[in-house]
């Protein structure tokens, strides 16, 4: 609720401090006293746009503040999500400085016009005259019949497994795409697959036949090479192992004579040993290494193959090869598992529609059961507001057969015919602002105590009306206001009568200047206003008396 509004400095208010009732709050005064200017200066804390020129004193800021009293879960997440500070009340405010420039500010902290309006949606619910309202938004609607209708906790099932199903639905397709792509991909894949399966090679295989074949390439040689060596140290005239133990032996009878003699017959002595050893292993080498051509055919073979499927690939090596093959394998297998994910998926997909369609079903049912009850109600308080001739009808179409959506498979579509014409049309096509804020009222009235509602500010929806249709309008806007705060600004005075809070606007001179003020009624002064809305400046003995009988007195 809103519990509090100051203004400052704004077109011709120096200053208002307006104290809220939380039930129904009545604005009357003259034409012209200033009524829209309090509501003007409303909507700058409902977001609406501003500028330099609504500036009483050019020199000074304008200042607007709301103070709201509000607990629901959807302001909390808000506040939450904007990193805003829940205090035990929330202060709106919006600042115009002398160039212009305005500013908006929730908790004192600085925030955007779109986030400003955000939260005042949830705080308020402003309704003007000439206003489309969100009478003609189709959420509004569905709203108002699932209030009525009691569907919230199937609501919550329905759209649990509506959003599982959107969820499969989504995989389903990604599946789909997948196997297309698999199927443009899969002889390609195959080819290339078959194409590293034939060629069959074995870990670190090129690698080594590298290095194979360049030892069989230069065997000749390294034979020849190694025969020179293990003729040089044990098979030759003068064997060099042959010949270190002969140095050992000349030194060993002076062994005892020297300190460093015997080190050094020790020393070569285990040169003789490891010359030995080095001539024992080049003798075995080279009894392994020999000259053959078909090896080394074979070896050319595979590596003239090997080198070109890593230049197909632009790869390096053999692992990455071993790599690819098993990647293109997958790749494969994947395609031929795919047809199995996609059965499955579309076998969840039927279920979780089924079960959908089941819930939607049963909401559909009490939406249809509730249409013609809301319809009545609806038709017979319009007729109570001075619109006997007006009906609405609250089109339900849809089937299980249609599409699904988050709020089941239903359309909800409120049709208006005003003058019992029979020829019903979308409301938002067909109604004045007058009778959609009627309209809305009567709506509203039926759905408060189910509906989450704002504050609600009625803005002279009584136009046109008098007498009995207005003594309803008020008597409709009291049973509202017993779950709602209320705030109306009417001409009306059936509708003043039903005050909780009367606030009267008027215009006082300042020195030179006009200026607009606001205060709220005593009982005596209410019936004095009411009395004068009924019978002039002047009113009578019985325009007061009547006044009386409006206020309770």
């Amino acid at each position: 609720m809103l519990s509090r509004l100051y203004i400052q400095n704004y077109a011709i208010i120096d200053e208002i401090d307006i104290h809220f009732s939380d039930k129904l709050n009545i604005i009357t005064g003259e034409t012209g006293a200033g009524k829209s200017i309090v509501m003007g200066a409303l909507s700058l804390i409902l977001g609406e746009r501003a500028d330099s020129n609504v500036l009483l004193q050019k020199d000074k800021k304008c200042y607007v503040e709301g103070y709201f009293k509000a607990h629901t879960k959807s302001i909390a997440r808000f506040l939450k999500e904007n990193d805003l500070d829940e205090e035990e009340q929330i202060i709106i405010r919006r600042e115009i400085a002398v160039n212009g420039k305005s500013r908006a500010f929730i908790n004192d902290t600085p925030v955007t016009v779109s986030q400003l309006q955000q939260l005042s949606s949830m705080l308020v619910d402003l309704h003007q005259q000439f206003d489309t309202l969100a009478l003609g938004e189709s959420d509004f609607q569905r709203e108002a019949i699932d209030a009525l209708s009691g569907t919230e906790d199937l609501l919550k099932k329905y759209y649990g497994v509506y959003t599982q199903l959107k969820q499969a639905g989504r995989k389903l397709a990604d599946l789909k795409s997948q196997k297309d792509s698999f199927n443009k991909e899969a002889d390609y894949h195959r080819f290339l697959y078959s194409e590293l399966e034939e060629a069959n090679l074995s870990e670190n295989e090129l690698e080594e036949a590298d290095a194979e074949l360049k030892l069989l390439s230069n065997s000749e040689n390294i034979k020849a090479a190694l025969t020179k060596v293990f003729y040089e140290l044990s098979d030759g005239e003068q064997p060099l192992v042959q010949h270190l133990k002969q140095i050992a032996n000349s030194l060993q009878p002076y062994t005892d004579y020297h300190s460093s003699l015997p080190g050094i017959v020790q020393r070569l002595l285990a040169a003789q040993i490891e010359l030995s050893d080095i001539a024992d292993e080049t003798e075995s080498i080279n009894d392994k290494v020999n000259h053959d051509p078909q090896r080394m055919e074979h070896l050319n073979e595979r590596l003239t193959l090997g080198y070109k499927l890593l230049k197909k690939h632009s790869l390096h090596t053999t692992a990455e090869l071993l790599a690819l093959k098993d990647d293109l394998e997958n790749k494969l297998q994947a395609a031929l598992n795919v047809d199995e994910e996609i059965a499955a998926i579309e076998a969840e997909v039927n279920q979780l529609t089924a079960k959908a369609v089941e819930l939607a079903e049963k909401i559909s049912a009490k939406r249809r059961a509730q249409a013609k009850p809301f319809e009545d109600k609806v038709n017979s308080l319009l007729t109570q507001v001075g619109m006997p001739n007006a009906r609405l009808k609250a089109d339900i179409t849809g089937s299980k057969e249609g599409a699904l959506h988050e709020y089941g498979f239903d359309n909800i579509e409120f049709l208006f015919d005003a003058n019992k014409s029979n020829r019903f049309a979308p409301v938002r096509k067909v109604a004045s602002g007058g009778e959609l804020s009627r309209l809305m009222l009567c709506i509203k009235s039926l759905v408060a105590a189910s509906m989450d509602l704002p504050t609600m500010i009625f803005d002279e929806i009584d136009t046109g009306i008098s007498g009995e249709a207005a003594k309803q309008v008020g008597v409709i806007m009291k049973e509202l206001s017993t779950s709602r705060q209320v705030i109306s600004i009417t001409h009306q005075p059936q509708i003043a009568g039903k005050a909780d809070a009367h606030f009267f606007v008027y215009k006082q001179m300042a020195g030179e200047r006009v200026k607009t003020n606001i205060r709220q009624l005593s009982k005596d002064e209410r019936v004095t206003a009411i009395a004068k809305m009924l019978g002039g400046e002047q009113p009578s003995a019985a325009a007061l008396e009547n006044a009386r009988e409006m206020v309770g007195v």
